[in-house]
């Protein structure tokens, strides 16, 4: 028997079992086949541990990113509740606003109106609570982030552009704006 013709080995027969035919026809290149098969193998685990740590950052980036809404969820969960709770809010201070300062300390109305000032007080404690603060506008420049100029006022007074007038409390939840504060602007007299 020549070498070509020999019988292989009964353990190398078993490790080559997987291994297509065609790379194992010729035995004089048997070690060459090996070699490249086993470089496929290892460029095929590079490639799966790269593919893997991919996967992992990426999961890590979905989870951070739940997170972030998980905490948004919280914060602002209760800014359409809020909305429809300042309503109440200026029901409550126009009602304050409109009881003439002589009937204040009139003893038969005194009592409604220290109720009235204690709920409005106890709004803006449960308020500030949930991060519910009442932004600054009288005599400060338009912010259109934060005001809406409903109209422009003619003075020599105050600088063009500030606000000198507040028909409604703007206020935000944290640091998003629940409501602007409708303003009226300061403008150069005719």
């Amino acid at each position: 028997m020549t070498d070509k013709n020999k019988p292989r080995d009964e353990a190398v027969e078993k490790e080559l079992a997987g291994v297509p035919e065609e790379l194992l026809e010729k035995e004089g290149d048997e070690d060459a086949t090996l070699d490249g098969a086993l470089n496929s193998l290892r460029g095929d685990l590079e490639k799966a541990q790269q593919d893997m740590l991919y996967a992992k950052a990426e999961v890590q980036n979905v989870r951070r990113r739940m997170e972030k809404d998980v905490q948004d969820a919280r914060a602002y969960a209760a800014t359409g509740f809020a909305r429809d709770v300042l309503t109440v809010s200026d029901n409550l201070s126009r009602a304050i606003e409109a009881i003439p300062a002589d009937l204040h300390d009139d003893p038969r109305l005194k009592a409604l109106v220290t109720g009235i000032e204690a709920t409005q007080r106890e709004l803006e404690k449960v308020f500030a609570q949930h991060g519910i603060v009442r932004i600054a506008a009288m005599g400060l420049p338009l912010d259109p982030n934060q005001h809406q100029a409903m109209l422009e006022i003619p003075s020599a007074e105050a600088e063009p552009g500030t606000v000198v007038q507040e028909m409604q409390s703007g206020w935000m939840i944290k640091d998003r704006l629940l409501r602007p504060a409708m303003v009226g602007v300061a403008k150069k007299p005719d």
